[in-house]
């Protein structure tokens, strides 16, 4: 069994080579062309050096040629190293060393980043440049570093699966920033990544699936799916994979648009959408909701599943999204890039948790008290610890030991990946999410999960988006901030703030600081950005000081 990346996306070639697998705007590719271009680019990185297990960064939004390249490098059994399309030079050039990078695919756009970067990398020697996905007309020079265009990397290689046998062993990371700190590398091996992340296991039951258990499905008929996150985050990444393993065509976009969104979900017919919880659930439904008020609404009648990870998906916004599609099955997922899945909740119109969401264990799910014994979901009810996973779990970070020492621990001889998230355990083997707990506020010896408490202010009417942090306070070490966007239009002033939330919140959880923002510092894909907000929150704790409640 080869149970690698490479080989369980063949299978699927194998059993379906003319299925439709990616379609971005009016471009469409089979299962068979998608093999054909990722062997010949597989050939050029070969030709040009790269070896197994070297990494190879790839640097683009979301397109067809993105994807052509996660294939070509996991065909020759290197490493795949997702990059931060948003990065700036420091930001990349940290990357490029941190990771280890040989060779990059980039759009052309970043050739400017990319040159300023290249010479302080000696292992960097291979560029290959794709046209960028929203300026195709860009011409940005990459003579100065040796960049070769994409189309002339794949002309005269070989179209040939000729590439050896491959290991379950082989290095699969994906980075990750989460909400805090610099990129980490989490290196799995790719059959304990498929196990929890690629479907090699069926995330309903927790029943392990064989190799050709996805491939088999692929003359089946068809989902169209709609991951609407960039592919440079792991969890769209790993759900794009995941349908190819299965002949599914997954649409994508470059650039979220909600508007945009309900276009393609109408004229692609598309069933199954993932997306970021309320980041990107609140401009879509209200964009859905304006094309209905207007007298012509979408017809997304074939949206069956709806799924949101990663983000809070608040209950107001939940609320709107489950009225207008009464049909449609509702799912969140919990887990992390150094987890993987972790257990799922179906959303329910009559019974939306204000806590957090609200998701049944999954396999090999752990709770961890504060001494790192395992708390019993059958007699700990009530009790709130840290959520980890046992079984299928990373190696550890990349050249980081005292990082992977802390995230992965042995506990009664058996190895765990506990990365930070707290989590209540409720009847019915089940646990509340709520929230990394390097994020929780201290304050006056109480704890204070920022997620919570953002989840009732998302209830006030004025309020579009926020984050919760804690501040440094001389009375009680630490104060809730709250930093808000609000919407067109609305004001709103601290006390106003707290008096709405003693309905939702105990009075140690409500906010004692408001910062006013034009926008929730957010990355692409919607996750908190909680290292800027608490700068801006210090920022306005400091300058308000005199008018915080106490």
């Amino acid at each position: 069994m080869a149970l690698n990346i490479a080989d369980l996306f063949e299978h699927a070639v194998d059993a379906a080579p003319d299925n439709a697998a990616l379609k971005v705007g009016d471009r469409v590719v089979s299962y068979a062309e998608l093999e054909t271009d990722s062997n010949r680019l597989a050939h050029y990185l070969q030709a040009h050096g790269v070896q197994p297990g070297d990494h190879v960064a790839i640097y683009a939004k979301n397109s067809i040629e993105h994807v052509v390249a996660m294939l070509a490098i996991v065909k020759i059994r290197a490493v795949m190293i997702n990059v931060n399309y948003r990065y700036v030079e420091g930001e990349l050039n940290y990357l490029f060393e941190n990771a280890d990078v040989v060779a990059v695919v980039h759009e052309r756009s970043y050739a400017p980043l990319v040159a300023a970067c290249w010479d302080k990398h000696e292992k960097l020697q291979v560029a290959v440049v794709v046209d960028d996905a929203l300026d195709p007309d860009d011409r940005s020079d990459y003579s100065s570093y040796g960049g070769v265009h994409y189309r002339d990397a794949l002309a005269g290689q070989s179209a040939a699966r000729d590439f050896g046998e491959r290991s379950p062993d082989d290095i699969h990371i994906i980075y990750t920033g989460g909400t805090t700190g610099f990129p980490k590398g989490v290196m799995w091996r790719q059959e304990d990544w498929w196990r929890v992340l690629g479907g090699g296991i069926d995330f309903y039951s927790g029943e392990p699936q064989d190799e050709y258990s996805q491939s088999r499905q692929a003359t089946d008929p068809r989902m169209t799916t709609f991951p609407l996150s960039p592919l440079m985050h792991g969890g769209a990444q790993s759900g794009l994979l995941m349908h190819l393993f299965a002949g599914h065509l997954t649409v994508l976009e470059p650039k979220f648009d909600p508007v945009r969104t309900w276009e393609i979900i109408e004229r692609e017919k598309v069933q199954l959408i993932f997306m970021t919880g309320d980041a990107m659930a609140r401009p879509l439904i209200e964009a859905y909701e304006d094309k209905l008020s207007a007298g012509s609404g979408y017809d997304c009648s074939n949206l069956v599943a709806i799924s949101s990870s990663a983000a809070i998906f608040s209950p107001p916004v939940k609320s709107r999204w489950m009225a207008a599609f009464p049909n449609s099955i509702f799912t969140d997922s919990v887990g992390a890039t150094e987890t993987g899945f972790q257990g799922m909740g179906l959303g329910d119109p009559n019974n939306i948790s204000p806590d957090g969401p609200v998701v049944g264990i999954g396999p090999a799910t752990i709770v961890l008290d504060e001494d790192n014994r395992l708390l019993d979901p059958a007699t700990d009810v009530g009790k709130v610890g840290r959520l980890g996973r046992g079984g299928s779990v990373p190696i550890g970070y990349y050249k980081d030991p005292e990082k992977s020492a802390a995230t992965f621990l042995e506990i009664d001889g058996q190895r765990y990946s506990v990365p930070g998230d707290f989590a209540r355990i409720e009847e019915g083997n089940r646990v509340t999410l709520l929230g990394r707990g390097s994020n929780c506020v201290n304050t006056g010896g109480e704890k204070v999960y920022p997620e919570e408490v953002e989840m009732a202010i998302k209830n006030h009417p004025a309020v579009y988006d926020v984050l919760v942090v804690g501040v440094p306070d001389e009375k009680y070490g630490q104060a809730v901030a709250a930093v808000v966007e609000l919407r067109d239009g609305e004001s709103l002033e601290l006390e106003d703030l707290r008096s709405f939330l003693r309905e939702y919140l105990s009075g140690y959880k409500l906010p004692r600081a408001l910062t006013l923002v034009d926008e929730i510092p957010r990355n692409a894909a919607g996750k908190a950005q909680y290292p800027r907000a608490k700068e801006l929150a210090v920022a306005g704790f400091a300058a308000k000081h005199p008018t915080t409640v106490v």
